[in-house]
């Protein structure tokens, strides 16, 4: 039996167990990937202090995200086409991170829909709106993420446009999926995933299929989303669905001190410092890079979240220390389902927990609302 102890071990279980194409849909990045390993390595740079002889007993880790209490400074982020790396994925996670204390962020392009979600988990979860030219049906989504009584948006503002990954192509993976010989040998080899998959009514994109006029199956859905994705998404559109939703709202994919200023200005309650795991604009700085200067800027006037790299609760200390408030796993979480089913996003959670905690009391903090930057070795800081 494996013993798992990281988030690299679940890595390497869900390689073996999910099929190629959608294992590598998850862990890849665009063109060179440099930006995708850059989001990682940059992590392994920081070093801590090391510190002794301080009492360590009753340490904690809870915290609040946009108001909301949670066992640790971490959320779940919203990631594409989760229920094919196991079937019916989105419920699976929603409930593993509900009963953990953390919230799940839904992704607009999910295999289960937002009430498949709300009807199969009893946790509160977050929803991640795409914005598309079919504004009616965007005001639709919104008024759907209601019902579910979703208690936060994440707006993402960084895919108005799609990069290249070269690793889609190569698999055949789009919509509808176009197999490949190579991709076909493949799925013969993931006999389990098969028949979970053959036993589930959710694999097609749930909050898409049958509620757009025309879209009611893959092929149609394909044209749809071709033309969707708009490229004219602008400061004003946030304006709108920040008077629409009414609630809490966090913006996705901000890396520059003056987009960070014009969320301010857009009366969000928090922005998330984020290159898209690296799968955008290859080339751009690392989350963790870019994280401390727009903190500087703006992080007084807005709740500053992060994602990217993110592989252990050490790399989660790190990002709180240089004043991210919280922290998205999407790569370690989507691991932990590929290799386990539900069981795994808990397994990862537990980890990256247990890591977080221990890893605070060696660097004399009991209290994760007590972490900044001289937890660090001021030489190891980006800059």
């Amino acid at each position: 039996m494996t013993v798992i102890t990281n988030i690299e071990d679940l890595r390497v279980l869900a390689h073996k167990r999910v099929p190629r194409m959608f294992y590598d849909y998850v862990d890849t990045g665009s063109w060179t990937e440099g930006t995708y390993r850059a989001n990682e390595d940059d992590f392994q740079k920081i070093k801590f202090r090391q510190r002794v002889a301080i009492n360590m007993d009753n340490r904690t880790t809870r915290t609040q995200l946009v108001g909301q209490d949670v066992a640790m400074p971490v959320a779940l982020a919203p990631v594409g086409s989760t229920g094919m790396q196991w079937a019916d994925g989105e419920i699976l996670a929603a409930r593993a991170a509900g009963k953990f204390g953390v919230p799940f962020t839904l992704s607009t392009m999910s295999i289960c829909s937002i009430e498949d979600v709300a009807a199969n988990s009893p946790y509160p979860f977050w929803f991640q709106l795409y914005v598309m030219r079919d504004r009616a049906f965007i005001e639709r989504l919104i008024e759907r993420a209601k019902a579910a009584k979703c208690s936060a948006l994440v707006l993402t503002l960084d895919l108005q446009i799609l990069a290249q990954r070269h690793k889609d192509l190569k698999n055949g993976l789009s919509v509808p999926v176009k197999p490949t010989l190579a991709s076909i040998a493949n799925l013969l080899t993931k006999p389990s995933w098969c028949l979970a998959m053959a036993g589930t009514k959710r694999r097609q994109f749930g909050n898409i299929v049958g509620h757009v006029k025309g879209v009611d199956n893959m092929g149609s859905l394909s044209e749809w989303t071709t033309r969707q994705f708009d490229p004219t998404l602008n400061w004003a559109d946030v304006e709108w669905i920040k008077k629409l939703w009414g609630g809490k709202l966090i913006l996705k994919g901000i890396q520059d001190v003056e987009d960070a200023r014009l969320a301010v200005a857009s009366g969000a309650d928090a922005l998330i410092v984020s290159n898209h795991g690296g799968r955008q604009l290859d080339g751009a700085e690392s989350s963790i890079r870019a994280l401390p200067a727009v903190v500087d800027a703006v992080g007084s006037q807005i709740e500053v979240h992060m994602d990217g790299g993110v592989r252990s609760g050490q790399d989660v200390l790190k990002a709180r220390a240089l004043g991210a408030k919280g922290v998205y796993i999407g790569r370690s979480f989507i691991y932990g389902l590929g290799a386990m089913g539900e069981a795994g996003v808990t397994k990862a959670l537990e980890i990256i927990h247990k890591e977080l905690d221990l890893s605070m009391a060696l660097c004399g903090r009991t209290d994760i609302n007590t972490i900044d930057k001289s937890i660090l070795l001021p030489g190891t800081l980006p800059v």
